[in-house]
């Protein structure tokens, strides 16, 4: 008989990742985690189940359905089954409600501990949580207690019949990053209500009930203060379509579950959500949350291809041993390792932020500034992890019914979505610029409190590129924007790293995170030269 090498084979996902439960137990605390913990364990349950799912549903992708059979114009988005299925965990297990139940950052961080858990089975199912997350936010920070009554309860409901989701509609080929060039016309009709023209290029979560869209009221002066932020469902109720077609489904490298269209509105109902000026402001609160969800599914893929690959080296037999067993392999798992911690650090920290802001306890500079340099930081790390991994599979990690390469063309999105690693550079600088640099020199120095002879040295790495960074900003220059950044967001994870090393250390002598932070720092936070 052949030799067959035995598959990588998915160990609970909260059982085996003791950094997600090191970190809740130092930041919820025994109370707030033992009430949290069977959530965490079912979800664990259930993302098993679904990447059984996911792997054998490998091949299906949504399909754009134009007409029915007698020729109406339908639109229709056929999901595939995973998705249904996503959606009906989501709803039911709190995947956005969580958030919304018991404001503050304890809730955050339960809800992204499930959303780690959840995310690598969904399919990317993510994204449109992410959106729907945000667009709850973006209703109730609006003051628009008529779209808010309306819509908020269905987003944040635990009801898979009852419970939405919500795209968010802003890109156009016209525009992309730079939303002020967006050209979808708003338009008072004859009986006064507001209807939107124009063409949006790459709408994700198409098949979404409603949707938050920036588009010119007719008159407005073109940039994004001439913008406006409008609500719309996308079907009326008997499922025809609100004044959209559906000229095609984006056929891209990954997320292909996802099902991302280029729409043509041609007179879609719409209501503003707020002003009629300002609408990339009034988005806001959804950038803000979409892009730390972001950040949560990046550590979240460097977590699952470190599970398997650990997995594959004990099932792995090379040159007479197991592939664990080996020096050489070991240290490159552990390379990946650090920078997975590093990863999932700096994605909680935004969550715990956003919660602080969310629950009134300040800190709305400091969130501003970190949550891009989370956002970008993280996305680079995923790709090059995600590569790492794959490579840590051979041959098999390049075939695509292992169910392996999946993770490196999805995690590509990451770098893309709200913001590129150039974007976002530029952001970070207008944020540290509204909140001065001695904010987060401060907030990064507090988290290396307590420190620990054994961490002198990630300590001192975090001091040096702080002064490196601060020395930078004094004459800062747009081209060196992005060195810049990934520098403080490396700088504050390794510091993130040195906070949960000490903890780890004083209060359950687990060397563990030590190492991971001693590894990151070797790997290098001073990206100026």
């Amino acid at each position: 008989m052949p030799f067959i090498q035995p598959a990588p084979s998915l160990p609970h996902p909260y059982h085996a990742d003791p950094a997600l439960k090191g970190l809740l137990r130092r930041a919820l605390g025994l109370e707030r985690l033992t009430e949290a913990e069977p959530s965490l364990l079912a979800m664990g349950e259930t993302a098993l189940r679904m990447h059984g799912l996911s792997l054998a549903d490998r091949l299906n992708e949504p399909r754009h359905v134009p007409y029915d059979p007698w020729g109406r114009r339908v639109d229709r988005i056929e999901l595939t089954a995973l998705w249904r299925e996503a959606e009906r965990v989501a709803a039911e297990q709190g995947l956005v409600a969580l958030a919304y139940e018991r404001p503050g950052p304890a809730s955050r961080l339960h809800q992204f501990a499930l959303v780690h858990l959840f995310h690598p089975a969904s399919d990317i199912y993510t994204c449109p949580l992410a959106m729907t997350d945000g667009a709850a936010r973006t209703l109730l920070a609006s003051g628009n207690r008529e779209l808010a009554e309306r819509a908020v309860p269905r987003l944040t409901s635990r009801d898979p019949a009852r419970f939405w989701t919500s795209g968010q509609w802003m890109t156009e080929s016209s525009g992309g990053s730079d939303v002020g060039l967006c050209s979808t016309e708003a338009r008072l009709d004859e009986a006064g209500r507001w209807r939107l023209y124009g063409r949006k290029w790459f709408t994700s979560a198409a098949a979404s009930p409603m949707a938050l869209v920036l588009a010119r009221p007719r008159g407005n002066p073109p940039g994004g203060k001439g913008l406006a932020l409008f609500y719309v469902e996308t079907r009326g109720e008997d499922g025809t379509p609100n004044g959209f077609t559906v000229n095609r489904l984006k056929d891209k490298l990954g997320t292909r579950k996802l099902p991302t269209a280029e729409l043509d509105l041609e007179g879609m109902a719409a209501a503003p959500v707020g002003a009629l000026a300002d609408g990339v402001r009034a988005m806001a609160p959804m950038l803000n949350i979409t892009r730390t969800w972001n950040a949560v599914t990046a550590a979240s893929f460097l977590r699952r291809g470190l599970l398997l690959a650990q997995d594959y080296a004990r099932r792995r037999v090379v040159f007479g041993a197991p592939l664990a067993d080996k020096p050489l392999h070991q240290d490159t798992l552990a390379g990946v390792e650090a920078e997975a911690q590093a990863a999932f650090q700096l994605a909680f920290h935004a969550a715990e932020l956003l919660g602080q802001v969310e629950a009134g306890q300040g800190g709305e500079a400091l969130h501003r500034l970190v949550t891009p340099l989370v956002k970008l930081t993280t996305a680079r790390q995923a790709v090059a992890g995600c590569s790492e991994l794959l490579e840590c599979f051979g041959g098999a990690g390049y075939v695509e019914d292992t169910g392996l390469p999946v993770l490196l063309r999805d995690a590509q999105v990451l770098s893309i979505w709200e913001g590129t690693t150039d974007v976002l550079s530029l952001e970070s600088m207008r944020a540290m610029a509204g909140c001065g640099f001695p904010t987060f020199r401060d907030h990064v120095r507090a988290l290396l409190e307590g420190a620990s002879a054994d961490l002198a040295g990630p300590a001192g790495a975090v001091r040096a590129a702080l002064a490196r960074a601060e020395a930078w900003w004094a004459g800062a220059e747009e081209a060196g924007a992005r060195r810049f950044a990934l520098t403080l967001g490396r700088t504050l994870a390794l510091a993130l790293l040195v906070r949960q090393a000490r903890w780890a250390l004083d209060r359950e002598g687990d060397p563990e995170p030590s190492a991971a932070a001693h590894r990151f720092a070797a790997h290098g936070v001073d990206l100026i030269r």
